[in-house]
């Protein structure tokens, strides 16, 4: 529990269109990626059918791997997201990971992003992934730390292939905080 009203990570629903496009243009502005592959001009039905068939490894673009969509919500309110890469291939485990997350701006310094990572985490272990990768800009202090909590040892620092400097965290298969 979080705040005094439990997180939960969820998949989205027909109903959250309107929540999840905002969420996704203010953070655009910081240049995060909140609705992967989202295409605004696109159905919501079709981008809710697509996020289902890329759990299940369908119709996955070039370099992509199986992933689960979740939002964080807390109360009825979508505060945050998290993507779990079902297994890595080199561009994931040199510089993403298996687990991405943010959390929208509003709602930050509330403890989201360590109960997002930590639900996640549960949820990488459930299928079947023991140690899990988990990146960071290295000038993102607020997420090493959300890391580290939740039992990441840093692995390196790396320049990703943008040129930035990228910490890669692995947490083990020990049960999140």
């Amino acid at each position: 529990m979080v705040s005094g009203t439990p997180l939960r990570l969820r998949p989205l629903r027909a109903e959250d269109e309107a929540e999840f496009r905002r969420a996704h243009e203010i953070m655009a502005k910081e240049g995060f990626p909140f609705g992967l592959l989202f295409a605004p001009e696109a159905p919501w039905d079709s981008y809710l059918a697509m996020l289902e068939d890329h759990r299940h490894g369908v119709g996955l673009p070039d370099g992509w791997v199986p992933g689960t969509i979740l939002v964080a919500d807390v109360g009825g309110t979508i505060v945050g997201r998290v993507s779990i890469r079902h297994q890595l291939n080199d561009f994931l485990e040199r510089e993403a990971g298996h687990i991405g997350y943010g959390v929208l701006p509003d709602f930050r310094r509330r403890g989201y992003a360590t109960e997002i990572l930590r639900q996640g985490l549960v949820i990488a272990r459930s299928l079947g992934i023991g140690r899990v990768l988990v990146c960071c800009d290295d000038d993102n202090a607020a997420s090493a730390a959300v890391i580290e909590r939740c039992g990441g040892t840093l692995d390196s620092v790396i320049i990703d292939s943008a040129g930035i400097p990228t910490r890669r965290y692995w947490i083990s298969g020990t049960r999140p905080r």
